[in-house]
């Protein structure tokens, strides 16, 4: 059974809260409930994880890689723009790595344009809304290699 970590940067917690026109009006728990279900439906295991702290998000990356994890979907929040340190647990773990983002980051202010994190990763995947995790997902399962970039 494969196993994926799904890690949730600042303020994903408040979806369905924060500005409902950028990320939707589904709240997180529901986004928590999806994923589940879809791991339940499609045989593997998924650890989900939020923090509004930067070394927690380092930790739970570096405990996928003790664990084992076959692939790592994450959505760095504002932390995308800023941490060094995602991205060096991110290369350091060497785990496969989809990038996410509900809202299309391209189309939004300057600062937002700058991603560490993408250096990392396999893919990214943006302004899909909630739908972009399970694009992720389904990404990582099915083993793909490429570099594409939504």
């Amino acid at each position: 059974m494969n196993k994926l970590y799904v890690i949730n940067g600042p303020n994903l917690n408040m979806l369905g809260i924060r500005e409902p026109d950028k990320y939707g009006s589904e709240s997180y728990s529901s986004l928590v409930k999806a994923l589940q279900t879809h791991a339940e439906e499609n045989n593997y295991s998924i650890v989900i994880y939020q923090s509004n702290h930067e070394g927690d998000l380092v930790d739970k990356i570096q405990e996928a890689y003790f664990e084992k994890a076959d692939g790592i979907v994450i959505n760095p929040g504002a932390y995308t723009h800023t941490s060094i340190a995602l991205l060096d647990a991110l290369t350091a773990t060497k785990i496969p790595a989809v990038e996410v983002h509900i809202s299309n980051v391209a189309r939004r202010e300057d600062f937002r344009q700058v991603s560490f994190v993408r250096l990392a990763a396999k893919k990214t995947i943006m302004g899909h809304g909630l739908r972009g995790y399970f694009e992720a997902i389904d990404f990582l399962l099915g083993g793909a290699s490429d570099d594409n970039r939504d």
